[in-house]
């Protein structure tokens, strides 16, 4: 039998690709050792007529709407030792000011991301915020990490990303850049910052299937040290399906309040890649958390459900299981103490 001849740079780059498509479509691939949980990019059936109904009844009809809402400013104060002072500006960013410091988080000011138009204006304005101490990116789709936003409040501080998405933040004007693993930590003055899991997925476009994803918990120690426990712990769960890592996360930390995606999930391409606001309540009670704020909805018609409904959706089903008083539903720059 006549051995097969060395593959070339060509063939081998084939086979790259190949596994790499195979990885696409059912979520496996290297990602799964380091974040696990990674939902593959293959479109389910019916995906040609859902983008034909996306762009007629929702992408178009957005982009001749005005944007809602204002920016508002900000009033200085300063935040007790142990509390966290929570501002959302909108879809997955917030201003968290707690251990003394500002963080930021998952910032995007964008008015367009492409061709889907933003639809209420950010919170806060960008040229007026405090000086930004932290930033914190969940992962690396455009809605969540916005180049233009980055340099725009990059001075020289560090910023936080998923492993493999450094690259993309570096030579943007931040002093270091660090990269994170699950459950990688890292402190910051006071304050700790904790790499959690989600089930999602991280590619920027589609041949990036290496970059990470997950979320963030932000805790003090020493005041919870000081204090026998007293002090408050966020969760910013970045985007992610309903998995049962939701349970390990609750029983690491003690969680005051958890920042919940409950929109985007009716995508075009029929993935299960976010949770709906049912699955958001159970997120919400697997991590423990006493306080839940909702985000990623309202902001960009990324997806088919109507921009009010996911809060609508929220709304019911909190009452109907009875956690009503336990959700938290911020105006873009409303700040609330915790």
């Amino acid at each position: 039998m006549t051995p097969r001849p060395p593959k070339g740079p060509i063939s081998k780059l084939t086979d790259s690709l190949r596994s790499k498509a195979a990885g696409l479509r059912d979520g496996t691939g290297s990602q799964d050792d380091e974040h696990g949980h990674r939902i593959g990019l293959s479109p389910s059936r019916g995906w040609g007529r859902r983008n034909v109904e996306f762009i007629g009844k929702v992408l178009i009809p957005q982009a001749v709407k005005l944007r809602r809402g204002r920016e508002r400013s900000l009033e200085a104060v300063d935040v007790p030792a142990g509390k966290a002072r929570v501002i959302w500006i909108g879809h997955a960013s917030f201003l968290v000011q707690m251990a003394g410091l500002n963080i930021l988080i998952d910032p995007v000011w964008a008015p367009w991301l492409a061709v889907v138009k933003r639809a209420h204006c950010p919170g806060l304005s960008l040229h007026e915020l405090p000086r930004i101490d932290l930033v914190l990116i969940s992962h690396a789709h455009h809605d969540h990490l916005d180049v233009p936003t980055l340099e725009a409040v990059s001075d020289g501080q560090p910023i936080i990303v998923p492993k493999g998405v450094g690259s993309l933040v570096r030579r943007r004007g931040f002093g270091s850049v660090h990269e994170m693993g699950k459950w990688d930590s890292l402190r910051v003055g006071e304050l700790e910052v904790i790499f959690t899991p989600a089930r999602h997925w991280g590619a920027r476009y589609v041949h990036d299937v290496h970059r990470g994803f997950g979320g963030y918990v932000l805790r003090q120690p020493e005041v919870e040290t000081m204090t026998g426990g007293a002090a408050t712990t966020v969760y910013h769960s970045g985007d992610s399906a309903y998995f049962d890592g939701f349970h390990e996360i609750g029983r690491r930390f003690p969680i005051e309040v958890a920042l919940i995606p409950i929109g985007a999930y009716r995508p075009v391409s029929g993935r299960g890649v976010h949770m709906n606001p049912e699955e958001s309540l159970a997120a919400f009670r697997d991590v423990g958390a006493k306080r839940m704020v909702p985000m990623h909805y309202g902001t960009y018609a990324l997806t088919r459900e109507p921009l009010d409904e996911p809060l609508q959706r929220l709304m019911l089903a909190s009452s109907s299981t009875g956690v009503r008083h336990m959700i938290d539903v911020l105006e873009p720059g409303e700040p609330r103490l915790y």
